[in-house]
């Protein structure tokens, strides 16, 4: 019989078996704690790679009509010339009221004009041209207009590529440029008239009057104020007198803002306008692809990035243009450069759709690397608003599932806080479809882009760490709940949970969010006939029920959980029995590469079944359901192990785990006749995994007299003795139980002399003893039953039997000499354990029986373990 530590529940993890000569690691000894119940392991569900790259896959269950298309053409016409104007909202009128000019004076007594003052905000000021502004400025400053335009003569300007500043011949530097003292003290000395050159708005400052200008009062240190001609001038002059005093800081503020407009001025001039001049030759690919990065950079070194840069729609005009060319190179550095400058509505729709485009060739992929793009579109996800923005979002998006494929972009998508980005925007969705309560079909299209990329990222540990710490998976099962009847959003979430779930932490995590297991029956009954989506909620329900008893039993207690997985489990077994097409004669089926889809469903689930029937109140009403042991046994009869090898042994696994319980109610122990005619083709099969398996059976039902009858007259129990002899632990464990349980009936006692097998357990005690407590009992245990009426222990055991039972009991019972191994501390206390409580007071026994019924002869050597 088993011992009561051979039942304990807790100790259910899998466990593996290498060869005797190799030494155990502490994990090998600790996980290999054998159980009556076992757990299942089987390989998660195969996704098929996508062999073009597509918004949605050839399986969508989208029309083509009813999604976004991946096949669109992008030219310089899809682009609007300006960026600035409203998207939304009526066109503003123009104002009825315009300044009008200041007449020129006629008599002394006429009143003092009066011109409107600058706007204080600098960001208004911008708004206006540069000539305008200074016009106002001033003549509200109390300057004159001329009553005559005189000659221009152009102020100069030079750029000094160095940093040093040299203050001789008038010369002051400002941010980084070189500017006539004049300028850069505020040029309120002297108005300048403003033209634009050319199609780049190159600006050219014209002196209004011929001679030296001269500095306002205020900031120069001495000299004689000129005289006035102009009475407009004395009267606003005497006028503002009074404020001067009290404005000068605001006037002061306001000349340095118009000195910085100057010096972007002459950045534009000298940096931006050159490089849009060679960008309009478009002499070379290469030329025009080395001119946008040194306009990229040049535009980042004078802050002119961005959406309130004035001159923004001359550069995005020339950009815009040049998109016809078709290089894909050149493409992606416009589109850089295009998203740097904050466009929004139409022009963003299109940059995306202008990189997707690109990024459906994976031999880009090197491209989208090297120039950095993936920073740009996380940029527009995390800073541009969703929903004015899905469409844009939905390209976007694509590309970044397209290259997530690809490993080489995880550990930057990751670094860029991509997983962080596509959570938040997955809470707005859920957040959004919860207040208007209805799922709009662009973030459904969104949501498969968002899921199919975390689908790749979950591969990499770093990102499985940041959903964990973000809480991201409940956010998940949220967008399952919400986008129920999408099955693609439902599929990919499906995917990233057979993933995540094949890790303990995020196995864990995911079953302690309660409401996981009631979506996860909704979605079987939804798409029961449905296999790409039900065979991988199936597989997560394998993997949260493997090591989780907590979790079995709050599946369980779900409102209809067993009647679904039975409503299942009846579909796919009838699919797959029609699948199954009758061989002619001589003909044998192929061997697969992976199972059938009906098949894998079937696989998944028995080893649902078999994790369930683990927990004591679960496996009972399981073992006593008569349709779903009946369709575990219709499996087994119908189901050969060369064929169907994962699926048999699953399905006698399940079997195993119910026939652990013997309960007046239970369908196995009714059939356990049927059952141990069915395991004899396993038994003779040359597959040691099924072998395996069916010696468990054996195990647990010949604690019944019928079964270890049926054992004796099928001859089966010769067969357990030869598989002492596999050298396999495990076969040797099950094996030895069965045996045992024979050597209760006193007249089966004697089938241990049988083929040898008194001598073939003193050899599995000699080579398993010192690293497997749990056989040595098994061993000791089936020799005390078999010696129960002893009057010689060597006409009982026999000589040599009985010699070396004495030598290796006596070792084996010397704790210093039975415990001496290099192991660590754990595995130390575990090998203790079983010693003490399983190993020694059996073996006590045993040896105290052998020598008092012994007649001591030359003792063999002690063996050295």
């Amino acid at each position: 019989m088993l011992s009561p530590n051979d039942k304990k529940l807790e100790k259910l993890d899998p466990f593996y078996r290498p060869s005797v000569s190799e030494q155990k690691t502490s994990a090998e000894i600790i996980s290999e704690a054998r159980n009556a119940l076992r757990t299942l392991r089987t390989q998660r569900p195969f996704t098929p790679r996508e062999d073009q790259r597509k918004l949605f896959g050839r399986a969508s269950s989208r029309t083509p009509e009813n999604r976004p298309p991946s096949s669109f053409s992008i030219h310089a016409s899809s682009f609007e010339s300006s960026d600035s104007r409203p998207i939304f909202g009526t066109r503003l009128s123009p104002l009825e009221l315009k300044p009008k000019a200041p007449a020129s004076p006629a008599t002394e007594e006429d009143p003092c004009p009066s011109f409107p003052k600058p706007p204080v905000d600098p960001a208004k000021i911008r708004r206006i041209s540069s000539a305008r502004a200074r016009l106002l400025r001033a003549a509200s400053q109390g300057a004159l207009l001329p009553d005559r335009t005189l000659p221009p003569a152009q102020p100069k300007k030079r750029v000094e590529p160095k940093e040093t500043v040299t203050m001789g011949d008038s010369m002051v530097k400002v941010h980084g440029i070189y500017l006539t003292e004049s300028n850069a003290i505020g040029h309120l000395s002297h108005p300048l008239q403003l033209t634009y050159d050319g199609d780049f708005g190159e600006i050219k400052e014209q002196e209004i009057f011929k001679g030296t200008a001269s500095l306002p009062s205020h900031l120069r240190s001495g000299g004689d104020q000129g005289k006035r001609r102009s009475r407009a001038s004395l009267c606003s002059r005497s006028s503002d007198r009074s404020r001067l005093d009290t404005k000068t800081d605001s006037k002061l503020d306001l000349q340095e803002k118009d000195t910085e407009i100057e010096v972007g001025e002459v950045f534009w001039n000298t940096r931006i306008v050159p490089i849009l001049r060679e960008l309009e030759k478009e002499e070379n690919i290469e030329t025009v692809c080395a001119a946008c990065t040194q306009l990229h950079h040049a535009l980042e070194e004078g802050n002119m990035l961005g959406s309130k840069f004035k001159r923004r729609s001359i550069l995005l005009k020339t950009l815009y243009k040049l998109v016809d060319v078709g290089s894909d190179l050149l493409s992606l550095k416009l589109a850089k450069i295009i998203l740097a400058l904050k466009v929004s509505g139409k022009n963003l729709l299109s940059v995306c759709k202008l990189i997707f485009k690109i990024s459906r060739s994976e031999k880009n992929d090197s491209l989208i690397q090297n120039d950095g793009i993936l920073e740009s579109l996380l940029e527009v996800l995390r800073s541009e608003e969703l929903q004015a923005n899905t469409e844009a979002f939905l390209y976007c998006m694509g590309v970044i599932k397209f290259i997530s494929g690809n490993p080489g972009f995880l550990h930057e998508m990751i670094g860029k806080g991509a997983v962080e980005i596509l959570m938040n925007l997955m809470t707005q969705i859920n957040e959004n479809t919860k207040k208007s309560g209805t799922c709009l079909p662009n973030s459904g299209h969104l949501l498969v882009q968002m899921t199919a990329t975390l689908r790749n990222l979950v591969d990499s540990p770093l990102a499985r760490s940041k959903l964990l710490s973000i809480s991201a998976l409940p956010q998940l099962c949220t967008v399952m709940g919400q986008y129920i009847g999408d099955k693609e959003v439902c599929t990919n979430v499906a995917r990233i949970f057979s993933k995540v779930t094949t890790y303990h932490d995020c196995c864990v995590a995911l079953a302690n969010y309660s409401r996981c297991y009631a979506l996860f029956l909704n979605l079987i009954n939804k798409y029961q006939k449905k296999q790409d989506l039900v065979v991988r909620i199936v597989f997560i329900l394998g993997n949260l029920t493997a090591k989780n008893n907590q979790a079995r039993e709050q599946f369980s207690k779900e409102k209809g959980s067993i009647p679904t997985l039975l409503s299942l489990f009846h579909t796919f077994y009838t699919l797959d029995l029609h699948s199954q097409k009758p061989l002619g004669e001589g003909e044998e089926r192929p061997k697969a590469p992976r199972p059938a889809q009906a098949e894998d469903v079937l696989i998944k689930l028995t080893r649902v079944l078999a994790n369930l029937a683990i927990h004591p109140s679960v496996g009972p009403a399981i073992a006593a359901h008569p349709r779903i042991v009946g369709l575990l046994l219709a499996m087994l009869e119908s189901k050969s192990i060369d064929d169907c090898e994962e699926l048999v042994i699953n399905t006698t696994a399940t079997i195993n785990n119910l026939s652990y319980y013997q309960v007046k109610n239970s369908i196995i122990q009714d059939k356990k006749l049927y059952i141990a005619e069915l395991l004899l083709k396993l038994l003779v099969s040359h597959n040691m995994d099924g072998i395996l398996e069916a010696v468990r059976v054996f195990g647990n039902l010949s604690q019944d007299h019928d079964i270890c009858d049926f054992i004796v007259q099928r001859n089966v129990h010769k067969f357990m003795i030869a598989l002492l002899d596999a050298k396999h632990q495990d076969i040797c464990f099950s094996a030895c139980g069965v045996l045992l349980n024979l050597t209760v009936d006193k007249d089966k006692r004697v089938i241990l002399k049988e083929g040898g097998g008194i001598k073939k357990l003193v050899d599995c005690l000699r080579d398993f003893g010192p690293t497997d407590w749990q056989l040595a009992c098994l061993v000791c245990k089936t020799l005390w039953n078999f010696s129960e009426n002893i009057t010689s222990a060597s006409s009982c055991f026999g000589d040599e039997a009985a010699n070396t039972l004495l030598v290796l009991l006596s070792s084996f019972l010397d704790e210093e000499l039975a415990l001496n191994g290099s192991f660590d501390q754990d595995l130390k206390n575990y090998h203790k354990l079983h010693w003490e409580t399983e190993f020694k007071p059996v073996a006590q026994q045993l040896l105290n029986r052998i020598q008092s019924h012994h007649t001591f002869l030359e003792p063999l050597p002690v063996p050295s373990f």
